[in-house]
This record gives C-alpha cells, sequence and structure tokens, in this order.
C-alpha cells in the first residue's frame, strides 16, 4: 500500500508521539478506513485538519510548512469552479480536463509556464 505525502508525514508523526490510526481518527473526528483513504491518496485532505495537526503535534513553522507541502502535493482531485467564467475560459478548462491524462512532461512544463508568466 504506497502513502501519499501527507500519509509519510502522518506515520512519523504516530511514531514520534507514540499514537496509531485509531488516534488520528478520534483527533480528526473520522472512522479510521477514511484516515486510511487520506493517506493513501484515495480522498483529499479535508478542510480544517491542518489546524488540528498543527495544534495536535505542536508543530514548529519548519514542520507546517512542510505538512502544508505534504497536503498540497497529495492532492488527488482539484475543483474548478466556472460560475462567472467567460466561454473561452470554460472551454480551456474542459478541454484540459480531456487532456490531462494524456500531458507529457514537457507539455505539463510549457503550460505551467505560460500559466505563471505573471509570477515572473
Amino acid at each position: 500500500m504506497g502513502y501519499t505525502d501527507f500519509g509519510e508525514f502522518m506515520r512519523i508523526q504516530r511514531i514520534k508521539h507514540n499514537e496509531i490510526m485509531s488516534d488520528t481518527a478520534k483527533l480528526l473526528n473520522v472512522a479510521i478506513p477514511f484516515v486510511s483513504a487520506v493517506e493513501t491518496g484515495k480522498r483529499n485532505v479535508p478542510d480544517g485538519w491542518f489546524e488540528i495537526i498543527s495544534e495536535h503535534y505542536s508543530l514548529s513553522t519548519l514542520e507546517q510548512q512542510k505538512l502544508l507541502q505534504a497536503i498540497a502535493d497529495s492532492k488527488t482531485q482539484a475543483k474548478i469552479y466556472l460560475t462567472g467564467a467567460t466561454q473561452s475560459q470554460r472551454r480551456v478548462a474542459l478541454q484540459f480536463q480531456r487532456s490531462f491524462e494524456s500531458l507529457d512532461e514537457e507539455t505539463a512544463n510549457a503550460i505551467y509556464k505560460l500559466l505563471n508568466k505573471e509570477d515572473e
């Protein structure tokens, strides 16, 4: 069973604090299978977990940054709200969805650079 970056982070925290997955489930007020699904990438990390985990484990600023990055890297789904989008924006979003799985690394990097041109 493969764990996401978030799952690995949580396993390390549980080991450091002598906890098991059922402790995590109780902390987050969810069932053990749900925690497992999140840690293996079958579900996204729910909103609010960052704060609960950070407080419970008294995470340092660096550990909080690692947790945020692990949550971002572990995402398996993303939502795009098309309310208020122009027709062109809708076409781009839907075409991207249809083409996503067949994107090669070069094309993905080119799209990323194009979309982030304002950040440069």
